[in-house]
């Protein structure tokens, strides 16, 4: 017999039981896509998803316009490439962030010019932000591969809001 005390691994905690959502510090999804016209359908339907889950539809519609905005961004400047969608919801807002893999230009002048490209595509995206109190940017990545990373940040009270909701 062994001196050494025996433990076992720790079991899961217990799940959710009737009609409590799940804690909303416990929002973490994420999604590879291809680069494809249909990826920003498909991200707008995940985070509509993950929303309903956690009890949060009122900030759906604000959530998923930005998010499809994101994506169909990201897909115009990285075409035929993964796109990587994570959403969080930390400090009472949902953060949705988008990677490609459009690496920053080392030439001034193209950087500029492929920075306005963002921007104007992100035109809608940053209106619906501004107008739920959020904030929003994009630049060089910090993952593996580089690219870019687009994000946006909505506050919960801000995003319930929006039109109207």
């Amino acid at each position: 017999m062994s001196t050494h005390p025996f433990t076992a691994c720790p079991s899961s905690p217990p799940a959710t039981v009737g009609n409590e959502p799940p804690a909303l510090d416990t929002l973490t999804c994420s999604l590879t896509m291809p680069g494809e016209p249909l990826s920003a359908q498909i991200a707008r339907a995940a985070v509509r998803s993950v929303l309903h889950a956690y009890r949060l539809d009122p900030l759906a519609p604000a959530a998923t316009q930005v998010t499809g905005e994101l994506v169909a961004a990201a897909w115009h400047l990285d075409p035929g490439r993964s796109l990587y969608l994570s959403v969080r919801y930390r400090d009472d807002a949902l953060r949705l962030t988008v990677y490609d893999g459009h690496a920053a230009h080392a030439r001034p002048r193209l950087a500029a010019h492929c920075e306005a490209r963002r921007r104007a595509a992100l035109r809608l995206a940053s209106a619906v932000v501004r107008e739920c109190g959020g904030a929003w940017g994009f630049g060089e990545s910090r993952e593996p591969g580089g690219g870019t990373r687009t994000w946006a940040s909505l506050p919960r009270r801000g995003a319930a809001g929006y039109l109207g909701g």
